[in-house]
């Protein structure tokens, strides 16, 4: 039965004194029949973010302005748009393989095996890699090292296959392959969201074949990525195979996706020309001049998360700060909670504080949340709907109980 007015009420007896039915004698019933002191408490939110670094020999000065701008990112994540927020980040880079057509001569294939989806490793103050793979958001250093880990270098691959190193990172096996031994096990966490934030300046040339069918050509004025675009796979089955992915519990992962790359600055299309300024025809962003391609791959993959394009900017900005601070904003606000003490869902009432100071009031009854009971060894989940879905600025969230007494 859907309680309507009825449940904006607190307390069953207020319920019963307007007529509404009280699930209380409803048989096998899990409403406690007077008020608990203890109230339903929302789980801090786990993310699991992925940056994927362009590490071609065009990206120096790019890699540093967003190592620049990382204060104000982490600063963002922290503040958490009214919910705690418990993340880790890791860092792997654009490199996979590379494919070459050198005139006149046979194809060369190069691949990046100590690249290739896997994290790379922490730096210490002296520049040494160690044996840390991903930081925790508690880690008291953690933007000293975050910075020095998206300090990738540019002696990477300059065919960049940012889809195809992340479908490799949180696949099998690097996923289930231990840190010590090269992989990725430990990152991904039951129950975490993953972030994707992509970093390039050049368009996506992914393949799940190997070797690759498209290969890089001498000549700038061709980008070989889009005019063979039909022979990589195509972004949609990339996509789908990130939504697809679950946890080791076997829940849904939700999965959010970012991107500052190869599109225009002024707004964010992708469009070809070839610019001939440096005195040698060259493929760019109509409104990239910095770029290489025109990131019609990157833009659809990142539209496909998010169809306002909220999580796409120019990798051409002269710096990354608002950027940032915009993929921030959308890590932290879930459309979903993890709840315990939630007895029984159809008397979860959640107050959505908004930017403005208003509350919004979401409840079971009236579709305006969604509840998914807990499973083992997970907490139960709610899923805010219609006009509930959360949105940047809210400051909090409570989930309150109707009650009897």
């Amino acid at each position: 039965m859907k309680v309507h007015t009825c449940a904006h009420l607190l307390t069953l007896s207020a319920l019963l004194a307007v007529g509404c039915h009280s699930p209380v004698d409803d048989a096998g019933s899990t409403v406690p029949e007077t008020c608990e002191a203890t109230p339903p408490v929302v789980a801090p939110q786990k993310t699991d973010i992925l940056f994927v670094i362009d590490n071609s020999n065009s990206m120096q000065e790019e890699q540093q302005g967003i190592a620049t701008e990382l204060p104000a990112f982490v600063s963002a994540l922290k503040a958490g748009s009214g919910v705690a927020q418990e993340f880790r980040v890791g860092v792997i880079t654009t490199s996979v393989y590379q494919r070459l057509t050198i005139t006149n001569g046979p194809d060369s294939i190069r691949s990046f095996p100590d690249q290739e989806g896997r994290l790379q490793p922490v730096k210490d103050e002296a520049g040494q890699p160690t044996a840390e793979r991903f930081i925790e958001s508690t880690d008291p250093l953690l933007l000293d090292k975050f910075q020095r880990l998206v300090a990738q270098g540019t002696t990477g691959s300059g065919q960049e296959t940012p889809f195809e190193a992340v479908r490799l990172a949180v696949a099998s096996p690097l996923a289930q392959q231990p840190l010590e031994e090269g992989g990725n096990a430990g990152f991904l966490r039951d129950g975490a969201r993953l972030l994707v934030v992509v970093v390039s300046d050049e368009e996506d040339c992914s393949s799940m074949q190997r070797p690759p069918p498209v290969s890089l050509v001498q000549d700038t004025s061709v980008d070989a990525c889009n005019r063979d675009a039909d022979k990589l796979t195509p972004v949609e089955d990339y996509y789908k195979a990130f939504q697809g992915l679950y946890d080791g519990r076997g829940a849904s992962r939700e999965v959010l996706w970012a991107t500052i790359g190869p599109v225009a600055l002024s707004d964010k299309r992708a469009e070809q020309v070839t610019d001939t300024s440096g005195g040698k025809p060259a493929v760019r962003n109509a409104d990239c001049p910095t770029s290489y391609g025109a990131g019609f791959r990157q833009s659809a993959l990142a539209q496909a998360f998010d169809s306002t394009r909220a999580n796409l900017d120019s990798i051409c900005r002269s710096d990354y700060q608002q950027t940032l601070l915009g993929i921030a904003e959308l890590a932290t606000v879930a459309q979903s909670v993890d709840v315990v003490n939630l007895p029984d869902p159809r008397l979860a009432v959640v107050e959505v504080t908004r930017a403005n100071g208003s509350v919004q009031t979401c409840t079971v009854a009236n579709g305006d949340i969604r509840y998914e009971p807990s499973g083992e060894d997970r907490s139960a989940r709610l899923f805010f709907l219609g006009p509930c879905l959360r949105r940047v600025g809210d400051t909090k969230v409570e989930v309150k109980v109707l009650c009897a007494g």
